[in-house]
């Protein structure tokens, strides 16, 4: 974010903070019954605690963000079947997204929001050289990603034992060789990143006139 907010997930955006949208959307879509949420600092903290949807725990991150999903994991309890992970960054998840995702999951064990790559991709081989990729195949993960507890536990556990470092949640999903479905989003759900973005989020989440 360059500087420009102390702390993105808790940059004020359409009145509240980043965080708030999407716990409120979780609240509404009915699909939780255990929140964890995990936190950088004592300060953090404190902050997330007054958004956090109930009933929740606060658990402390680790450097990496696999570190933090598996900080997570541990963390619930043992009569939790599904798991949704998010990230707070995303605030435009629908609560009738997340309603879709938890019907899925209960069928496959793993689903994931994300939706298809429509620009047209390069792969840069140097010295000015360039590769088109073919776009047909391929998907921008989003979240939440879903996943049965069982799974995603032992997912995380291979991470773990290989000493890899993945990007998503998926990506330890994949490490077992266990199919992961696709929900397509046909709606925003652009990931706070850079200082620019928070007026196109702002934007979005504007009332229709």
């Amino acid at each position: 974010m360059a500087g420009a907010v102390p702390d993105k997930v808790l940059a004020p955006l359409a009145g509240r903070p980043v965080f708030a949208h999407s716990a409120a959307a979780f609240a509404a879509s009915g699909v939780a019954d255990f929140y964890v949420v995990v936190y950088r600092d004592r300060s953090q903290m404190t902050a997330l605690s007054a958004f956090a949807p109930t009933p929740s725990l606060l658990v402390r991150g680790g450097r990496e963000r696999q570190d933090s999903v598996a900080a997570a994991l541990a963390a619930l309890p043992g009569d939790i079947d599904y798991v949704f992970i998010h990230d707070c960054a995303r605030p435009l998840i629908l609560p009738e997204q997340l309603v879709a995702l938890n019907k899925i999951v209960r069928r496959e064990d793993a689903v994931v929001l994300a939706h298809r790559v429509t620009d047209t991709l390069k792969e840069h081989r140097g010295s000015g050289r360039l590769r088109t990729v073919d776009r047909s195949r391929l998907w921008a993960m989003e979240t939440p990603q879903v996943f049965s507890k069982d799974l995603i536990t032992r997912a995380y556990a291979r991470v773990a034992r290989l000493g890899v470092k993945v990007t998503d949640d998926a990506a330890a999903v994949e490490l077992l060789g266990h199919p992961v479905a696709l929900l397509e989003n046909e709606h925003p759900n652009q990931k706070l990143t850079s200082p620019g973005d928070l007026a196109c989020l702002e934007f979005l989440l504007a009332p229709s006139l």
